[in-house]
C-alpha cells in the first residue's frame, strides 16, 4: 500500500545532524558545560512539584513563564519596556519559527532570507507551503542592504527572516541595517513581519546590541531567542520570542492546545531563576571562541568574524576529506555553509585542544 505523502516530500530525508559517540562533539553548537548541580537540583524540585498536577492541563498562556522571560530580557538586553503580552514561547525556537510561518506564511505568500543561513529555514516554508526565496550574502557574509531593500519591493514577502548572529557564519546584523530593512518591509502592500533570529545572542561581543531594543519603534519586528545555547538547556526545548502584542496574538491562533507542557514550563522557570549561574561559562566560551579564531587564522585559514559560539573556516579543496579525518580522530564538526567551508562549535578547552591537534594532523 502506498501512503499518500505530499508530492514535494517524496524522497526527502528528515533534518538531523550526525550523532556519534566521540571525544569532542563540536557539530551542533551545544553549550559544552552541563548545568551546575545546584541548578539540576532546582530543576528536579520544580519537575517534582509539576508532576503532582499532571492530571491537569498546563497553563496554556504560561503566564508565570512569560513574566520570568520579561525579567530576564530586562537584565540581559536592558529591555525594561517588555510586558508579558510581548512574549511568546514554544518547544524550542524551531517551533516559534514554525508558528511564525503558520501565522504569516502559507500558499501564495513568500518568505525572504539570505544565504548561507540556518538550514531549517526552507523547511519551515516547505511545511507551511510558503515560497522560500534567498538572496546571496556579501563576501564577508553580511547583508547587502540595498539589494535586500530592492528584493522586498519586488517580492512583497510576508516574512523576512534574518539570523543575528547568523548560522553558520556567526555574522551579527547591525541595528542600522535592521532599521533599513524594516523600513522596506513597511511598503509591502499586505504587510510584512521582520524576524530576527537571535538564537546565539548571549555570545555576541561587547558592544553588539540586540534587536530587541528596536521593538518599541518597529511594531512588526519579532526577535526570537532560545534557552538551548547560553542556558545549557538544549534538552529542555524552550524557545521564545519578543514582539508587539499584535504579533504575539497572531501566534496564539496557530499554536496547538496546551503546547507547552507543565514539565517544560517548570524546567524553564527553574533555569531562568538561575540564569547567572547557568551563563557563568558564557565568558569562557567567548574567550575560547576568540582564541580558536585567532589560532585558525595563524594556521592560514580564512575565518568568518563571529559573534556566536562557533566558527566557520576554510576553504578546503575537499572538506569531506577533512571532516572524515577529524572524525577518525574523535572530533566531530559540521559540513555546512558555502562549498569548501566547515563549522566548529566551541567546546571546552580540552575539546578545542583535541580539535586543533586533529586538524593539524589532517591538514599537515
Amino acid at each position: 500500500m502506498t501512503v499518500p505523502l505530499r508530492p514535494e516530500l517524496v524522497g526527502l530525508e528528515p533534518y538531523g545532524a550526525p550523532q556519534y559517540n566521540v571525544r569532542a562533539r563540536l557539530n551542533v553548537n551545544e553549550n559544552p558545560y552541563s548545568p551546575p548541580n545546584a541548578v539540576v537540583d532546582a530543576i528536579s524540585t520544580a519537575v517534582h512539584k509539576a508532576a503532582e498536577g499532571l492530571n491537569r492541563y498546563p497553563d496554556r498562556e504560561f503566564a508565570a513563564l512569560r513574566a520570568d522571560l520579561v525579567h530576564y530580557l530586562a537584565v540581559e538586553s536592558t529591555a525594561g519596556f517588555l510586558r508579558a503580552e510581548n512574549i511568546w514561547a514554544a518547544n524550542g525556537s524551531n517551533e516559534v519559527m514554525l508558528h511564525l510561518h503558520q501565522a504569516f506564511g502559507g500558499p501564495g505568500r513568500k518568505v525572504l532570507s539570505f544565504a548561507p543561513t540556518y538550514s531549517m529555514y526552507p523547511e519551515y516554508s516547505r511545511d507551511t507551503v510558503t515560497d522560500y526565496v534567498t538572496l546571496p550574502r556579501r563576501a564577508d557574509f553580511g547583508i547587502d542592504v540595498p539589494a535586500a531593500v530592492e528584493a522586498i519591493r519586488e517580492l512583497q514577502p510576508s516574512l523576512v527572516l534574518l539570523a543575528s548572529p547568523n548560522n553558520p557564519t556567526g555574522t551579527a546584523l547591525p541595528l542600522d541595517d535592521t532599521r533599513a530593512i524594516y523600513a522596506a518591509t513597511e511598503a509591502v502592500r499586505e504587510g510584512c513581519v521582520l524576524v530576527i533570529d537571535e538564537a546565539y545572542a548571549e555570545f555576541r561581543r561587547r558592544g553588539v546590541a540586540s534587536a530587541i531594543s528596536l521593538i518599541p519603534e518597529l511594531p512588526n519586528l519579532a526577535v526570537s531567542r532560545t534557552m538551548s545555547k547560553a542556558f545549557a538547556l538544549a534538552g529542555g526545548r524552550l524557545g521564545y520570542l519578543a514582539a508587539s502584542a499584535e504579533v504575539v496574538n497572531a501566534l496564539r491562533i496557530v499554536r496547538l492546545p496546551y503546547h507547552l507542557s507543565s514539565v517544560t514550563q517548570a524546567v524553564a522557570r527553574a533555569a531562568l531563576a538561575h540564569f547567572r549561574q547557568l551563563q557563568a561559562q558564557v565568558h569562557e566560551i567567548r574567550a575560547e571562541r576568540d582564541d580558536t579564531v585567532d589560532w585558525l587564522r595563524e594556521q592560514g585559514f580564512t575565518v568568518a568574524d563571529t559573534d556566536a559560539n562557533f566558527a566557520l573556516f576554510g576553504p578546503f579543496a575537499d572538506r569531506e576529506k577533512v571532516f572524515k579525518g577529524l572524525l577518525e580522530r574523535g572530533v566531530l564538526i559540521r559540513v555546512t555553509g558555502p562549498e569548501g567551508w566547515l563549522r566548529v562549535s566551541i567546546g571546552t578547552a580540552q575539546e578545542m585542544a583535541l580539535f586543533r591537534n586533529a586538524l593539524l594532523e589532517v591538514t599537515g
